[in-house]
């Protein structure tokens, strides 16, 4: 009869109940119920921890949050019925019966709350936290989700699944990130929950009670984050678990794969057309095909009987080479790789002890525990088999872990740092700790230089280690839209370096729809076409005249702007915002831009607002935010908070300028190898206020920027005084710009002129030019593209103090 009611309750919801003891603790509060402990942790003045657990110590995920709290000031209040802990930022109110915690702005509006009911709860293993629904509120956020921006309405699942050519409602998908911000009221709110088990996350889906958060089992373990701003609440996540470093300069350029590029000699005909056609590219993958039988830490003999000499004669040409590297090792008496790893004791085991096999491509395969420090340090020495092949950068792929059959038993053991726990707990990390181990491989085998690797499976924190791809995408125009939407949610997420296959890769690009991926991609972090195996080729000069001339244009496009890009990748390693900026970052509360017809628009590098559409329209609806904006290619201004009608042929992707903003460009470069003119064109959209680019540059490869090795430069525009300040530089970096060139937008620009006495005092340093009616050119056929008069050019790495110019 005992066991009986036992079994009905472990079926039934149990809540957390009465708080029967609490105490304060140096950064919080402890206590507990009858059937759970608790902890709140005040970790900054703005972001809380709260741990519940029903076992008597609390188990967290060891690999995620870098941080620990910081000493901040906080008061304790006690009430008969709840205790309130307040920051200067927030505050968090405990119900005492029964347990609930409810968030509060200082002047008391409720930002987040738990349903009184509920709260938290479990369900057998299953612990859940039921939230209130605040009047209209939004969700955004959870990484690489399908679906539309704002999740209200919807729920999603965290699983890291390998889906081959998913849909573009479908879930989950390859990578977890279990962090939300919500919306409501003016006021914004994040929660990351960091639970690596199976976790869902129901925004009123089937329910119109309450939202909640689950997990399959563990702790009861978020963060919850409060700021005026949604950038403000990215930058406390990534504060907490890890900001983006920056990436090797070429890894911003355009790359090119294919499942499967070989013999070598296709290879090198590869590189060779790109540099015969001035179609700008800097690196090269070789998938699956150029390892023997798909062994890993391995080169076909006969498709790349002279790997290292062929890689020679590619960066000969300008291309850095990203090899893949998949986890499963063949179980193969006499294959190193997994003699070693059994003798080592390193691969994932069923809880007997024999090793567990699972098939993939090399056949039936051992899988290394990278959530073992051992197999991570193994794994890292291993990989100095590509780096003596010259090898520059590592693609970790099937690390979800995938596996034919798609159902990977549940009772195999991992190490998890010594914790010992099963593939429940340990699957979401996996592809997260092999990325590590391959990044940490990188810098083993090349310390001085910055490591490139990109991951299909991960988890929250991921972007200390790797850039993000979004997996086997399709060739359609939907899957092209709902690429842009998982980059703009990834940014949301912490993650500032990712992309989509460009192109798709499972079926066949039409022309027009390759054409217009490409000038979409021009505008991701991560630039890369890939398509798969038996399908027509998918190179940008594989679709026609046409197509080929517009993928040149957008190419060289993107080529000329890595001055901003690449100062806006140094900024994000600082702030951990997005390259790639959802509109509700900067526009949250307006409820404009969740509109499906709006929803895919984005801020790149914080100045160009893009409008992606599809390849079969030639005209479309576009919303332009707050402030005025400038078309691009012919610098007319439209105003902001308004619909408009843009024509969107082929050639011309819907991109705007911010008023106000700087746009630094440089000349025409076909790979990030080559040195530009020496001429940094700074253009300046006429705007209201103070407007400022922050100009960047090192060495682009190493970490000697670590050591103040950087040019770094605080450039300014003032629309009041028509002045523009050049603070001065900081760092040992000689800049690779000798000469600056001024071109306006937006002002009358015969009336416009440089009152040289603003430069007397720099007559030394300064070289004035006189007034230039200028043309400057970018892409052919984008032929309207920035045509304005330069005002001025005049040296600027020689001019070590601060400087301005001011115009009349």
């Amino acid at each position: 009869m005992t066991t009986l009611t036992k079994s009905k309750q472990s079926n039934r919801n149990l809540p957390i109940g009465d708080v029967k003891f609490w105490k304060k603790e140096e950064f919080g509060i402890s206590g507990n119920t009858a059937v759970a402990n608790f902890k709140l942790t005040v970790y900054r003045e703005d972001t809380i921890r709260v741990q519940v657990s029903k076992e008597t110590y609390f188990s967290p995920n060891p690999y995620t949050v870098i941080q620990d709290p910081q000493t901040v000031d906080f008061s304790i209040k006690e009430y008969e019925s709840s205790v309130v802990l307040q920051t200067d930022k927030l505050k968090l109110e405990l119900g005492l019966s029964p347990f609930t915690i409810t968030y509060y702005t200082l002047d008391d509006q409720v930002i987040n709350k738990d349903d009184a009911g509920f709260a938290v709860s479990w369900l057998g293993t299953e612990v859940s936290n039921y939230k209130t629904v605040q009047e209209n509120e939004k969700f955004i956020g959870l990484g690489e989700k399908t679906g539309g921006l704002n999740r209200a309405g919807n729920a999603y699942t965290n699983w890291n699944t390998d889906y081959f050519a998913y849909g573009v409602n479908d879930d989950p998908l390859y990578m977890s990130i279990p962090f939300y911000i919500g919306l409501h009221n003016k006021l914004s709110y994040g929660i990351f929950f960091d639970n690596t088990h199976k976790t869902v996350f129901n925004f009123g889906a089937s329910t119109n009670r309450f939202v909640y958060f689950s997990a399959e089992d563990g702790d009861l373990d978020y963060y919850f984050f409060f700021d005026d701003s949604v950038s403000g609440i990215i930058s406390a996540y990534t504060d907490l678990t890890g900001k983006m470093e920056i990436p090797p300069l070429w890894s911003l350029g355009y790359q090119q794969c294919r499942y499967s590029y070989y013999p070598e000699s296709e290879v090198l005909t590869l590189a060779q057309t790109f540099r015969d056609k001035k179609m700008p590219a800097d690196v090269i993958y070789l998938d699956i095909h150029h390892m023997e039988k798909y062994k890993v830490f391995t080169f076909d003999q006969e498709k790349f009987p002279d790997a290292k000499s062929m890689i020679k004669r590619l960066k000969e040409k300008g291309f850095k080479v990203v090899v893949i590297m998949d986890p499963g090792i063949k179980t193969e008496n006499g294959y190193l790789p997994f003699d070693e790893g059994m003798e080592k004791d390193l691969f994932v085991k069923y809880p007997d002890g024999l090793v567990y096999e699972g098939q993939v491509w090399p056949g039936w395969c051992a899988f290394p525990d990278f959530t073992k420090s051992e197999t991570r340090e193994w794994w890292a020495e291993k990989m100095q088999f590509y780096k003596d092949a010259g090898v520059d950068g590592y693609w970790t792929d099937m690390n979800e872990p995938a596996s034919w059959g798609q159902h990977t038993p549940n009772l195999i053991d991992f190490s998890y740092e010594g914790e010992e726990v099963s593939h429940r707990k340990a699957r979401n990390i996996y592809g997260f700790q092999m990325a590590r181990s391959a990044y940490e491989g990188s810098k083993l085998q090349s310390p001085e230089e910055r490591p490139f690797i990109l991951t299909r499976s991960g988890y929250s924190g991921i972007q200390r280690f790797a850039a993000a791809w979004t997996g086997d995408n399709v060739a359609t125009e939907d899957h092209m839209l709902a690429g842009v939407r998982l980059v703009n949610s990834l940014g949301l997420s912490g993650v500032s370096f990712a992309g989509y296959d460009v192109g798709g890769f499972a079926g066949e690009a039409s022309k027009a729809l390759f054409a217009r991926w490409m000038s979409i991609a021009t505008f991701s972090p991560f630039y890369r076409a890939h398509s798969m195996i038996n399908s027509n080729d998918a190179e940008p000069w594989s679709f026609g005249e046409e197509v080929e001339e517009i993928s040149r244009n957008y190419m060289k496009l993107r080529y000329r702007l890595l001055p901003t890009l690449y100062s806006s990748f140094y900024q994000s390693s600082l702030d951990g915002l997005p390259i790639s900026k959802s509109l509700a970052i900067d526009y949250a509360h307006d409820h404009i831009i969740y509109d499906s017809a709006f929803q895919n628009e984005y801020i790149f590098c914080d100045r160009l607002l893009i409008a992606p559409v599809e390849s079969t329209k030639e005209i479309t609806k576009v919303y332009l935010p707050e402030g005025d904006w400038y078309y691009l290619y012919d610098s007319r201004l439209h105003k902001g908070n308004q619909v408009i009608f843009q024509d969107c042929p082929t050639s011309y992707l819907p991109v705007y300028v911010k008023a106000g903003s700087i746009l630094a460009l440089q000349s025409q470069i076909y790979n990030t190898g080559e040195k530009n003119d020496g001429i940094l064109r700074l253009h300046i959209y006429k705007g209201e206020g103070q407007h400022n680019y922050l100009h960047y540059e090192d060495d682009g490869c190493s970490y000697e920027y670590l050591e103040g090795d950087i040019f770094k430069r605080n450039i300014i525009w003032d629309s009041d005084s028509l002045t523009l300040k050049f603070e001065k530089p900081e760092g040992i970096y000689s800049s690779g710009y000798f000469r600056v060139k001024v071109y306006c937008h937006g002002f009358d620009a015969e009336a416009l002129h440089l009152d040289k006495n603003s430069i007397e005092s720099q007559k030394e340093n300064v070289a004035f030019l006189d007034r230039l009616t200028e043309f400057d050119p970018l892409p052919d056929n984008l032929h309207d593209f920035h045509e304005s008069k330069s005002v001025a050019t005049f040296t600027f790495d020689h001019v070590k103090e601060a400087f301005e110019l001011r115009f009349t």
